[in-house]
């Protein structure tokens, strides 16, 4: 983290269903030329860190998980520049280092129900938000995630697991509701049913009336996240009633995060934005 924000873990204890790790946790710059991208892999210890905006505090908050195929984490594209934007906007930005084993795994293999980790991670981490709310100056009903890649398939599954917790309780957080008041997906994976070739929505992502706003950005070029992991869960919350935008784009690829690019979908944090303004969750 930058300076002035401090990693702090969210498990008092034990971690749930660990999963042993062939070695420490790393960081490491991926990508040519400059700025590159700052990845972490092998995380067995989750953290989160709360950035709090400095001023015009919105009393929104957004938990991010970053992409990263569920095998390490793409912390600064997909995270901590996330922060910098949301902060500038009056809303507090927590970022999840959700636990991911580093290596290279199938393409479905550290996506719930295959593994639990990242979502246990992050019904929690919702949870100790809202528990904090007040000390952290949240308003509890103004709590959303955002990710991307597969921290958007997170977001998906946070956004339609939490009902129930995938954990047993281990103090008063847990005792929050872990349902988050919106969504943000960009170019989310793992949301088509990959078992079959029909056009069917991951039974693991079960879309109801109570599955909260969702906005959706995506490319239909991206060579990595098809398109249709976007349509088939946009048309499973329209049928279900959920409010939700999509914006489809022509050309942009995969794994933009914040960073400008030529592209049109590099509009997409105003877009963002302006959708907040029309759920009611920041002012205008």
């Amino acid at each position: 983290p930058s300076p002035g924000h401090a990693q702090i873990k969210i498990w008092p204890g034990a971690v749930p269903d660990a999963q042993p790790v062939a070695g420490p946790e790393y960081m490491q710059k991926v990508g040519d030329g400059s700025p590159g991208a700052i990845v972490i892999g092998k995380v067995s210890q989750p953290t989160m860190t709360v950035y709090s905006p400095k001023e015009n505090n919105t009393g929104a908050a957004v938990v991010v998980f970053p992409g990263g195929g569920y095998w390490l984490l793409y912390i600064d594209l997909e995270g901590t520049e996330v922060c910098d934007w949301l902060t500038s906007k009056g809303i507090t930005c927590i970022v999840l280092k959700y636990r991911v084993p580093g290596d290279h795994m199938s393409p479905h293999s550290g996506a719930y129900p295959n593994s639990s980790m990242a979502l246990e991670d992050a019904q929690r981490t919702v949870g100790l938000v809202r528990f904090h709310a007040t000390e952290w100056h949240i308003d509890p009903h103004k709590i959303g995630v955002l990710g991307f890649s597969a921290g958007g398939h997170l977001v998906a599954a946070v956004s339609t697991n939490f009902r129930k917790r995938l954990y047993p309780a281990v103090d008063e957080a847990d005792e929050e509701s872990c349902r988050p008041d919106f969504a943000i997906a960009l170019y989310p994976g793992h949301m088509l049913e990959h078992t079959s070739k029909e056009f069917q929505l991951n039974p693991y992502v079960p879309v109801s009336k109570q599955t909260p706003p969702t906005f959706i950005v995506q490319n239909e070029d991206d060579p990595i996240d098809n398109i249709n992991n976007s349509l088939v869960y946009y048309i499973a919350l329209k049928n279900a009633g959920v409010p939700v935008e999509m914006h489809l784009y022509a050309h942009g690829g995969h794994g933009f995060g914040l960073r400008r690019t030529n592209f049109p979908v590099t509009g997409w944090p105003d877009l963002a934005e302006t959708w907040l303004h029309t759920i009611g969750m920041i002012p205008k």
